[in-house]
């Protein structure tokens, strides 16, 4: 395969209104899966399939699509392979998602960890398959950190997570 490496000035950028619309992951038992995604995330069950479930927020026809067509009783991947990192679920008010922090504690899930990027203000843990999930909340844009040069500026700060749940259970 030969290699891609776009040259600068070459092509067109991807059109502004482009997002990414849904996920389908491969799991080992969709109950289980079920049990995160519907009970402890809140996604709504759209259709359900032989082997499969298509869930949503907001009537969506799907965001998540679950399966085990090829992967009934598999194993995660190992550590150290390549594959799916996270999939990232973006909360339309911070408020938003201090109650997604607070259901996440509720159901006895830990974080792996949590960030403010500058951008936004990210949560991680891992589904029952141990695929990476990022619960995020953009900040406004004009807040966002620019460098000198006026290149954005992302890091990774800590997170006030007793003030972030607070924010949920007061908005």
């Amino acid at each position: 395969m030969r290699d891609l490496v776009p040259e600068p000035g070459n092509g067109s950028p991807i059109p502004a209104g482009v997002r990414i619309g849904h996920v389908h992951l491969k799991v080992s038992d969709i109950e289980q899966s079920l049990a995160f995604w519907r009970d402890v995330l809140g996604f709504e069950v759209m259709q359900r399939r032989p082997g499969a479930v298509f869930l949503a927020a907001g009537g969506y026809h799907h965001h998540i699509a679950l399966n085990t067509w090829d992967s009934a009783g598999g194993p995660p991947p190992p550590k150290g392979t390549t594959g799916l990192f996270h999939v990232a679920i973006l909360y339309p008010t911070r408020a938003d998602l201090g109650r997604a922090l607070t259901r996440v504690k509720a159901a006895g899930l830990s974080l792996t960890g949590a960030s403010d990027h500058g951008v936004s203000i990210a949560l991680y843990l891992d589904d029952p398959d141990g695929n990476g999930v990022e619960l995020y909340w953009d900040k406004p844009r004009e807040a966002w950190p620019t460098t000198p040069d006026g290149q954005l500026s992302m890091g990774r700060a800590p997170v006030d997570l007793d003030g972030l749940e607070a924010e949920g259970r007061a908005g």
